[in-house]
């Protein structure tokens, strides 16, 4: 949320009226950076002296006598099942760690090229709440943490399963609706590929944001293309949805002049 917020902010610059936000995002974005330096290099010190405390009191020596035969430590005695556990516990906690830190990356850097993927996010904090609730355990969370990062590799590749490049599959993913037939989704990718073929090649000129001239250009592209490309079943209310969440996608990721946040 810290890194859209400042996204949406640069957005908007020069705008004078952009120092009215200043102070907000700049206080998120501190936020964000204390709760990031939460999560320090992993110490196992503490794991291995609780690991030597409990081989201590596990294994008992006896006392240093010489016999014939010389007597050796009854490893019978042993609690390995207990250690084996114990040991699996604390090793599940560094991995699950290790896996959340990983995953809450990942959802990062697919939002930013996707902002449809928002549901990921707080499909991930309801499960950390979740765990922090005490409502599932370890073993529980550590599954879901294994399934999730499943779930996200399958999305991060999904583009290759439509065919679509990931700008494409961004501007596909906020034009398509539900219960589209095959036909349909395959007339709302093409319709996504040519808007964006077209838009770069004549209306995304250097600084086209800054100029009234230029976003109304862009806008009017908008709107004509998608009342021609986009399938019948599209209601004139979703068309207006549609013409203004695709604007302010290309507005947020695209700077004009071939820059944009995918190239």
């Amino acid at each position: 949320m810290a890194n859209y917020s400042q996204t949406l902010f640069k957005a908007i610059l020069p705008d004078k009226r952009s120092n009215e936000f200043k102070p907000i995002v700049s206080l998120t974005q501190t936020i964000a950076d204390k709760i990031r330096s939460l999560n320090p290099p992993v110490d196992v010190s503490r794991v291995m002296n609780q690991v030597h405390s409990l081989l201590d009191k596990s294994v008992k020596a006896e006392p240093y006598v010489i016999k014939e035969p010389v007597s050796t430590i009854d490893l019978s005695k042993v609690d390995f099942d207990s250690l084996k556990k114990w040991l699996d516990k604390n090793r599940k906690h560094t991995q699950m760690e290790i896996l959340k830190n990983a995953i809450q990356t990942k959802i990062a850097a697919l939002i930013s090229l996707n902002k449809t993927r928002m549901n990921y996010a707080e499909r991930f904090q309801q499960l950390i709440d979740e765990y922090n609730s005490g409502a599932v355990n370890v073993e529980l969370f550590f599954k879901g943490l294994i399934k999730f990062a499943e779930e996200l590799s399958v999305e991060e590749n999904r583009g290759i399963s439509e065919q679509l490049t990931e700008e494409e599959l961004a501007l596909f993913d906020l034009l398509k609706k539900p219960n589209l037939s095959e036909k349909e989704k395959i007339q709302v990718k093409n319709a996504a590929k040519e808007l964006l073929i077209t838009l770069k090649s004549e209306k995304f000129v250097l600084d086209w944001r800054k100029r009234q001239q230029t976003r109304a250009s862009v806008r009017l592209t908008i709107e004509q293309f998608l009342d021609k490309q986009l399938p019948v079943v599209y209601s004139r209310g979703i068309y207006q949805e549609k013409c203004e969440v695709v604007y302010q996608h290309l507005f947020e990721n695209y700077f004009g002049d071939g820059k944009s946040i995918y190239a």
